[in-house]
């Protein structure tokens, strides 16, 4: 019977790592994963063009807007996608861009955030940027795949449950045990959250300002493993 739970378990474990692997942050529908070279061509697939001068550095056009493309590496895979405006503007016109991506974002049912970032219309932020150093940003994240089946949630804290109590316990739980459940599933829910993130921010240049945004993979991120 050990045996047969424990196989059960290691077979459960095995099929939620595999499912969290391919539930990435996604631009245009890619995932951020793989090789550089492998997503330059899938960037191209979709309508990008090398840059004249960095054939690295893709150009085209995102959201109706033109744009260079920067794809940045973790070793060997890819985990953040830069995508920056071409064209700077002046202050009026980047609080207004920076405003309507907020809202954008806010309801696109593909996306969470935890804030309202829209600048208010009367923000010096030539003041705030040049004097205060102020950041203007906004971040959002991508709702995870894995989120949409409540059965595998429960299938990834089970496991980790079961170090504690007994199959038996587990079947019948008492109100201690079900608060346990529920903190585990949270912390769970926004560990998945927190991987996909996309964020932006306006960036200035000679006085002009443009938005910069990345969607990032953070399972490919850097950690500390090369310390």
């Amino acid at each position: 019977m050990k045996k047969t739970i424990a196989g059960f378990i290691l077979a459960l474990v095995t099929i939620c790592a595999a499912y969290a692997q391919k539930d990435v942050t996604q631009f245009l529908g890619i995932p951020i994963d793989g090789s550089k070279s492998a997503m330059i061509q899938k960037l191209k697939a979709k309508g990008f063009k090398s840059n004249s001068y960095k054939k690295d550095v893709l150009e085209g056009e995102f959201n109706g807007v033109d744009v260079n493309v920067h794809i940045v590496t973790n070793g060997d895979k890819v985990c953040r996608i830069m995508v920056c405006d071409a064209n700077p503007v002046d202050e009026r016109s980047i609080k207004i861009r920076f405003n309507n991506l907020c809202r954008q974002f806010k309801k696109n049912p593909k996306y969470m955030s935890m804030d309202d970032y829209i600048i208010p219309d009367d923000e010096d932020i030539s003041y705030a940027i040049t004097v205060n150093n102020k950041r203007y940003e906004a971040i959002f994240y991508q709702r995870p795949v894995e989120l949409s089946d409540t059965t595998l949630i429960q299938e990834k804290i089970i496991p980790i449950l079961t170090e504690k109590y007994t199959p038996e316990q587990l079947a019948n739980p008492t109100g201690e045990i079900k608060s346990e459940m529920m903190k585990k599933a949270l912390e769970y829910m926004i560990e998945l959250y927190t991987n996909k993130p996309v964020w932006f921010m306006i960036s200035d240049l000679y006085g002009k300002y443009y938005i910069t945004m990345f969607y990032d993979n953070e399972y490919n991120r850097a950690n500390g493993e090369d310390l």
